[in-house]
């Protein structure tokens, strides 16, 4: 071994422990936050089961332990560490294979995967080299995803400032944000990004770092100050751009089979409704009884697009709309057409969320009524989120909580899955997107069991068209539903006095029966 290639694991290796010494003596959430990245590793990858992960540097297996717990061991991992002497860690079982790197990347001649993850491993000294041997590791089409520390953080540099006077410096020579994304474009990667991350940090003690985890994900979208975060989330891909996906099912509840009516409103999304209906096919077959695609009176060619599948699937259904459009219409409108026990909604972009939505079901199952995919939940991933909506919504949500004595995080989110007899008593006016908060608060004033999971929420590439979401257009919508809820929350009246408010009682739905399979349209006209 060269005298280059020893000198390359001798910072890796040295990387690793001084990493997990931070973690295991300093850091006051070190499980959380472990818990933290793997999710949002599994979300920005959007794992199936299955697919391979490369853990770089692993030491005694923190983090490992995290990623064999969100992907429940359908993923086989290789976990390698650099230190020449290490053992095997405790709690570290099939399918993780450890691999102890006396070269690198040697141990692993001859392997490729679908995904290499790295924690604080990355160094000015080396960082070339490692990102060679990591894009030869990857499968074409594959993805790499590192954690590391921000030299900007004003915390990192006086802590360093402090270890130089006391004599002991701190040994990893960091790389910025710019330098990081400079450098993975120059290896070869495509579609990097590089993102500031994490505001929970020491000296904050347990409970302050708990607490200001809801604020974390506000400031690491805060232009300038995000660039304070105590790390830096790289994301990068090997060429090429479109990769195959594994063909695999998650549809594994067999409660849900064939139950499913699915409704997305569609406007203008010639783009990513057939990518969308593709991948809920291939990923949920078994559960779909019908997709209802609701055309809000598109000028592009969705209509004609949606036509030509639905000649192909008798299960893909074609609503049209002339005017006037407006998503709270078309949802509606869709709402009235579903014939299944069952009724997911979601946009018509959702098709890389389309993973996690197996996330819904796996709570469903359980007995919630309702469950909505959050964007603002502790494990939730919200990479280049437009600021100004994000303080909308945390406003919106603050005061909701206030109003109407309830504790939630986010549900106006239009990723939703519901008992069809909750979608019978919904009382749906508002024409935009103010009818996301009436699906998502409604159903909790009637007393419905409403669970909220962590989904992946990075905001539109220019390839997926343009979102028709106007927040100053839009915004006021949301206050009148919280205006309405208030008046039938405490009076008993205005346009919401048609459903019924029940206090903290669940609600008790009725056995399905002949009366529920028919059409919401036919059910109104037989009453």
């Amino acid at each position: 071994m060269s005298a280059s290639d020893q000198s390359m694991l001798h910072t890796l290796a040295l990387r690793e422990k001084t990493r997990d010494r931070y973690l295991l003596q300093r850091d006051p959430i070190a499980t959380d936050r472990l818990h933290w990245r793997a999710q949002s590793f599994r979300h920005l990858v959007h794992l199936l089961p299955g697919q391979t992960i490369l853990e770089l540097g692993c030491g005694q297996g923190l983090f490992t332990r995290q990623l064999v717990q969100v992907t429940r061991g359908r993923n086989p991992i290789a976990a390698v560490t650099f230190d020449a002497l290490a053992g095997k860690p405790d709690g570290i079982q099939d399918p993780v294979e450890f691999v102890v790197a006396e070269a690198f990347p040697d141990a692993l001649r001859g392997r490729q995967f679908d995904f290499v993850v790295a924690m604080d491993l990355l160094d000015t000294r080396n960082c070339a080299t490692v990102l060679q041997h990591v894009l030869e590791l990857l499968q074409p089409g594959g993805q790499v995803v590192f954690y590391e520390s921000n030299p900007w953080n004003v915390v990192l540099k006086l802590r360093r400032l402090l270890a130089r006077l006391f004599g002991k410096a701190d040994p990893r020579s960091l790389l910025s944000r710019g330098q990081l994304y400079e450098l993975m474009s120059e290896v070869g990667f495509i579609r990097v990004f590089a993102v500031f991350n994490d505001f929970v940090f020491a000296p904050l003690s347990p409970r302050l770092a708990w607490l200001f985890r809801n604020l974390s994900i506000i400031l690491e979208n805060a232009p300038g100050v995000r660039t304070l975060a105590g790390a830096i989330l790289v994301h990068a891909q090997k060429p090429p751009r479109i990769a195959e996906r594994p063909a695999v099912s998650l549809a594994h509840h067999q409660s849900f089979w064939r139950a499913l009516s699915v409704v997305i409103p569609c406007y203008n999304e010639q783009m990513n409704v057939r990518p969308l209906v593709d991948g809920l096919r291939r990923l949920y077959g078994d559960y779909l009884h019908e997709i209802i695609l609701v055309d809000d009176n598109s000028k592009d060619e969705t209509a004609a697009v949606i036509a030509r599948m639905a000649a192909l699937d008798s299960r893909i259904r074609l609503v049209s709309r002339t005017g006037p459009n407006g998503v709270g219409r078309a949802l509606s409108d869709g709402y009235r057409a579903v014939t299944g026990r069952y009724v997911l909604t979601m946009d018509c972009d959702f098709q890389h969320l389309l993973p996690e939505i197996a996330d819904l079901f796996d709570e469903a199952v359980k007995g919630y009524d309702v469950v909505v995919g959050s964007r603002f939940s502790r494990h939730s991933v919200l990479l280049n989120y437009p600021f100004g909506k994000i303080v909308a919504n945390r406003g919106f949500h603050l005061i909701a909580q206030i109003l109407l004595l309830r504790r939630f995080r986010d549900l106006t989110n239009n990723l939703k899955l519901l008992r069809r007899e909750v979608v019978e008593q919904l009382c749906l006016v508002e024409p935009w997107f103010a009818v996301n908060a009436e699906t998502g608060l409604q159903p909790l004033l009637m007393g419905c069991q409403v669970k909220e999971v962590p989904i992946s929420w990075i905001n539109r590439t220019p390839d997926m068209g343009m979102s028709s979401f106007k927040l100053a257009q839009v915004g006021w919508g949301y206050w009148r539903v919280l205006g309405r809820l208030w008046l039938r929350t405490v009076f008993g009246t205005g346009a919401y006095r048609a459903f019924a408010v029940r206090a903290g009682a669940r609600q008790t739905w009725r056995n399905t029966d002949a009366e529920h399979l028919r059409p919401l349209g036919e059910q109104e006209r037989g009453r």
